[in-house]
Protein backbone atom coordinates (compact mmCIF):
# COMPACT_ATOMS: atom_id res chain seq x y z
CA UNK A 1 0.00 0.00 0.00
CA UNK A 2 1.06 3.56 -0.61
CA UNK A 3 2.19 5.33 2.54
CA UNK A 4 -0.38 7.84 3.82
CA UNK A 5 0.08 10.99 5.89
CA UNK A 6 -2.84 12.11 8.06
CA UNK A 7 -3.16 15.80 8.84
CA UNK A 8 -5.42 17.45 11.42
CA UNK A 9 -6.00 20.99 12.68
CA UNK A 10 -6.84 21.38 16.37
CA UNK A 11 -7.89 23.82 19.06
CA UNK A 12 -8.86 22.54 22.52
CA UNK A 13 -9.97 19.11 21.31
CA UNK A 14 -9.05 16.95 24.32
CA UNK A 15 -12.58 15.47 24.39
CA UNK A 16 -12.26 14.22 20.81
CA UNK A 17 -8.66 13.86 19.72
CA UNK A 18 -7.77 10.55 21.39
CA UNK A 19 -10.56 8.61 19.68
CA UNK A 20 -9.73 10.37 16.43
CA UNK A 21 -6.06 9.38 16.58
CA UNK A 22 -6.82 5.81 17.61
CA UNK A 23 -8.50 5.33 14.24
CA UNK A 24 -5.42 6.38 12.26
CA UNK A 25 -2.65 4.55 14.13
CA UNK A 26 -2.00 2.71 10.86
CA UNK A 27 -0.93 5.90 9.09
CA UNK A 28 2.73 6.34 8.22
CA UNK A 29 2.65 9.88 9.63
CA UNK A 30 0.31 12.15 11.60
CA UNK A 31 0.79 15.91 11.34
CA UNK A 32 -1.11 18.36 13.57
CA UNK A 33 -1.45 22.13 13.32
CA UNK A 34 -2.57 23.49 16.69
CA UNK A 35 -3.68 27.09 17.01
CA UNK A 36 -3.35 27.68 20.74
CA UNK A 37 -4.87 24.80 22.72
CA UNK A 38 -4.89 25.34 26.48
CA UNK A 39 -6.16 21.85 27.39
CA UNK A 40 -4.49 18.44 26.95
CA UNK A 41 -4.85 18.30 23.16
CA UNK A 42 -1.12 18.57 22.46
CA UNK A 43 -0.16 16.06 25.18
CA UNK A 44 -2.56 13.50 23.71
CA UNK A 45 -1.27 14.09 20.17
CA UNK A 46 2.29 13.50 21.35
CA UNK A 47 1.23 10.17 22.89
CA UNK A 48 0.50 9.05 19.32
CA UNK A 49 3.88 10.37 18.05
CA UNK A 50 2.15 13.04 16.01
CA UNK A 51 4.25 15.89 14.66
CA UNK A 52 2.67 18.93 16.33
CA UNK A 53 3.18 22.46 15.01
CA UNK A 54 2.07 25.59 16.83
CA UNK A 55 0.49 28.09 14.44
CA UNK A 56 -1.57 31.23 14.63
CA UNK A 57 -5.01 30.94 13.08
CA UNK A 58 -5.29 31.65 9.33
CA UNK A 59 -8.79 30.34 8.58
CA UNK A 60 -9.84 26.76 7.87
CA UNK A 61 -8.74 26.42 4.25
CA UNK A 62 -5.35 28.07 4.61
CA UNK A 63 -4.68 26.27 7.92
CA UNK A 64 -5.30 22.88 6.33
CA UNK A 65 -3.06 23.69 3.36
CA UNK A 66 -0.32 24.77 5.76
CA UNK A 67 -0.63 21.52 7.69
CA UNK A 68 -0.76 19.42 4.51
CA UNK A 69 2.38 21.09 3.21
CA UNK A 70 4.35 19.65 6.13
CA UNK A 71 3.50 16.03 5.31
CA UNK A 72 6.14 13.84 3.68
CA UNK A 73 4.03 11.39 1.68
CA UNK A 74 2.31 11.79 -1.66
CA UNK A 75 -1.04 10.46 -0.39
CA UNK A 76 -2.73 12.44 2.38
CA UNK A 77 -5.89 11.99 4.44
CA UNK A 78 -7.49 14.97 6.15
CA UNK A 79 -9.74 14.39 9.15
CA UNK A 80 -11.21 16.63 11.83
CA UNK A 81 -10.77 15.98 15.53
CA UNK A 82 -14.42 14.98 15.93
CA UNK A 83 -14.24 12.40 13.13
CA UNK A 84 -13.39 8.69 13.35
CA UNK A 85 -11.83 6.44 10.71
CA UNK A 86 -13.42 3.01 11.13
CA UNK A 87 -11.75 -0.35 10.53
CA UNK A 88 -13.90 -0.82 7.43
CA UNK A 89 -12.77 2.51 6.01
CA UNK A 90 -9.14 1.72 6.82
CA UNK A 91 -9.41 -1.55 4.93
CA UNK A 92 -10.99 0.12 1.91
CA UNK A 93 -8.32 2.83 1.83
CA UNK A 94 -5.62 0.16 1.86
CA UNK A 95 -7.30 -1.71 -0.99
CA UNK A 96 -7.84 1.25 -3.32
CA UNK A 97 -4.32 2.56 -2.84
CA UNK A 98 -2.87 -0.77 -3.96
CA UNK A 99 -4.13 0.02 -7.47
CA UNK A 100 -3.95 3.84 -7.34
CA UNK A 101 -6.40 4.29 -10.21
CA UNK A 102 -7.60 7.69 -8.97
CA UNK A 103 -6.02 10.90 -7.72
CA UNK A 104 -8.54 11.42 -4.92
CA UNK A 105 -11.48 9.80 -3.18
CA UNK A 106 -14.71 11.06 -1.69
CA UNK A 107 -15.53 9.50 1.67
CA UNK A 108 -19.12 9.28 2.99
CA UNK A 109 -19.77 10.45 6.55
CA UNK A 110 -22.16 9.17 9.18
CA UNK A 111 -23.06 12.36 11.06
CA UNK A 112 -24.25 12.05 14.65
CA UNK A 113 -26.46 14.62 16.38
CA UNK A 114 -27.35 14.35 20.06
CA UNK A 115 -25.85 10.86 20.11
CA UNK A 116 -27.77 9.42 17.14
CA UNK A 117 -26.81 8.80 13.52
CA UNK A 118 -28.88 11.11 11.31
CA UNK A 119 -29.80 9.33 8.07
CA UNK A 120 -32.01 12.08 6.65
CA UNK A 121 -32.05 15.91 6.57
CA UNK A 122 -29.46 15.67 3.77
CA UNK A 123 -26.90 14.44 6.30
CA UNK A 124 -26.09 11.12 4.65
CA UNK A 125 -24.06 10.07 2.75
CA UNK A 126 -22.49 13.57 2.96
CA UNK A 127 -19.52 12.82 0.69
CA UNK A 128 -16.32 14.78 1.37
CA UNK A 129 -13.11 14.60 -0.66
CA UNK A 130 -10.54 13.81 2.04
CA UNK A 131 -8.11 11.23 0.61
CA UNK A 132 -5.99 12.50 -2.26
CA UNK A 133 -2.57 12.96 -3.81
CA UNK A 134 -1.26 16.25 -2.51
CA UNK A 135 0.48 17.00 -5.80
CA UNK A 136 -2.95 16.89 -7.44
CA UNK A 137 -5.07 18.96 -5.06
CA UNK A 138 -5.56 21.18 -2.05
CA UNK A 139 -8.11 23.20 -0.12
CA UNK A 140 -9.66 26.42 -1.35
CA UNK A 141 -8.60 29.04 1.17
CA UNK A 142 -11.98 30.04 2.52
CA UNK A 143 -12.39 31.05 6.14
CA UNK A 144 -15.19 28.48 6.48
CA UNK A 145 -16.81 25.69 4.40
CA UNK A 146 -13.47 24.88 2.81
CA UNK A 147 -13.27 22.04 0.28
CA UNK A 148 -10.66 20.12 -1.70
CA UNK A 149 -10.23 20.69 -5.42
CA UNK A 150 -8.53 17.93 -7.45
CA UNK A 151 -6.85 18.19 -10.84
CA UNK A 152 -7.34 14.58 -11.83
CA UNK A 153 -9.61 11.55 -11.54
CA UNK A 154 -11.70 11.04 -8.40
CA UNK A 155 -13.59 8.06 -7.01
CA UNK A 156 -16.01 7.33 -4.20
CA UNK A 157 -15.39 5.02 -1.28
CA UNK A 158 -18.21 3.02 0.30
CA UNK A 159 -17.13 2.68 3.93
CA UNK A 160 -18.11 5.77 5.91
CA UNK A 161 -16.20 7.98 8.29
CA UNK A 162 -18.01 8.72 11.56
CA UNK A 163 -18.57 12.35 12.52
CA UNK A 164 -19.56 13.08 16.11
CA UNK A 165 -20.72 16.64 15.72
CA UNK A 166 -22.88 18.69 18.11
CA UNK A 167 -23.05 16.60 21.28
CA UNK A 168 -25.75 18.99 22.53
CA UNK A 169 -27.75 21.98 21.38
CA UNK A 170 -25.53 24.41 23.27
CA UNK A 171 -22.49 23.25 21.29
CA UNK A 172 -24.38 23.81 18.03
CA UNK A 173 -25.38 27.34 19.03
CA UNK A 174 -21.79 28.19 20.01
CA UNK A 175 -20.49 26.94 16.69
CA UNK A 176 -23.32 28.68 14.82
CA UNK A 177 -22.23 32.02 16.28
CA UNK A 178 -18.68 31.53 14.99
CA UNK A 179 -19.50 30.00 11.62
CA UNK A 180 -22.28 32.44 10.72
CA UNK A 181 -19.87 35.34 11.26
CA UNK A 182 -17.18 33.72 9.09
CA UNK A 183 -19.73 32.86 6.39
CA UNK A 184 -21.04 36.44 6.31
CA UNK A 185 -17.50 37.77 5.98
CA UNK A 186 -16.82 35.37 3.10
CA UNK A 187 -19.98 36.53 1.32
CA UNK A 188 -18.83 40.13 1.67
CA UNK A 189 -15.54 39.20 -0.03
CA UNK A 190 -17.53 37.56 -2.83
CA UNK A 191 -19.56 40.72 -3.35
CA UNK A 192 -22.84 39.18 -2.23
CA UNK A 193 -25.58 41.15 -0.52
CA UNK A 194 -28.48 40.44 1.79
CA UNK A 195 -31.95 41.88 1.30
CA UNK A 196 -35.41 41.65 2.80
CA UNK A 197 -36.34 38.54 0.82
CA UNK A 198 -33.15 36.75 1.85
CA UNK A 199 -33.98 37.29 5.51
CA UNK A 200 -37.60 36.27 4.99
CA UNK A 201 -37.33 33.30 2.64
CA UNK A 202 -33.93 31.65 2.98
CA UNK A 203 -34.42 30.38 6.57
CA UNK A 204 -37.85 28.98 5.64
CA UNK A 205 -36.45 27.31 2.51
CA UNK A 206 -33.65 25.75 4.56
CA UNK A 207 -36.18 24.28 7.01
CA UNK A 208 -38.48 22.95 4.29
CA UNK A 209 -35.60 21.42 2.36
CA UNK A 210 -34.20 19.58 5.40
CA UNK A 211 -37.38 18.62 7.24
CA UNK A 212 -39.73 17.93 4.30
CA UNK A 213 -37.83 17.39 1.05
CA UNK A 214 -34.94 15.49 2.66
CA UNK A 215 -37.31 13.70 5.01
CA UNK A 216 -35.96 15.02 8.28
CA UNK A 217 -39.35 14.27 9.79
CA UNK A 218 -38.32 10.59 9.82
CA UNK A 219 -35.74 11.50 12.47
CA UNK A 220 -38.46 12.58 14.89
CA UNK A 221 -37.60 15.33 17.35
CA UNK A 222 -33.94 15.31 16.31
CA UNK A 223 -34.90 16.02 12.71
CA UNK A 224 -37.22 18.82 13.77
CA UNK A 225 -34.64 20.43 16.05
CA UNK A 226 -31.81 20.04 13.54
CA UNK A 227 -33.83 21.56 10.70
CA UNK A 228 -34.83 24.45 12.94
CA UNK A 229 -31.25 25.06 14.03
CA UNK A 230 -30.04 25.14 10.43
CA UNK A 231 -32.79 27.61 9.58
CA UNK A 232 -31.58 29.75 12.49
CA UNK A 233 -28.03 29.54 11.18
CA UNK A 234 -29.20 30.68 7.75
CA UNK A 235 -31.00 33.66 9.28
CA UNK A 236 -27.96 34.56 11.40
CA UNK A 237 -25.66 34.37 8.38
CA UNK A 238 -27.75 36.65 6.18
CA UNK A 239 -28.58 39.00 9.05
CA UNK A 240 -24.85 39.44 9.73
CA UNK A 241 -24.24 40.02 6.02
CA UNK A 242 -26.94 42.70 6.08
CA UNK A 243 -25.30 44.24 9.16
CA UNK A 244 -21.87 44.29 7.48
CA UNK A 245 -23.40 46.01 4.45
CA UNK A 246 -24.66 48.78 6.72
CA UNK A 247 -21.18 49.23 8.12
CA UNK A 248 -19.76 49.50 4.63
CA UNK A 249 -17.62 46.38 5.02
Amino acid sequence: MQKVSVFIITLNEEDNIRRCLEGVRWADEIVVSDSGSTDRTIDICEEFNAKVYHDRWFGFGRQKNLCMGRTKNRWVLNIDADERVTEELTGEIQRVLEDEERDGYYIPRKNYFLGEWIRHCGWYPDYNLRLFRKDKGGFNERAVHEAVSIDGKVGHLKAPMEHYTYKDITSYIKRMEKYSTLAAQEMVKEGRRSGYMDLLLRPAITFIRMFILRMGFLEGYRGLVLSGLYASYTLAKYAKLWELQGKGE
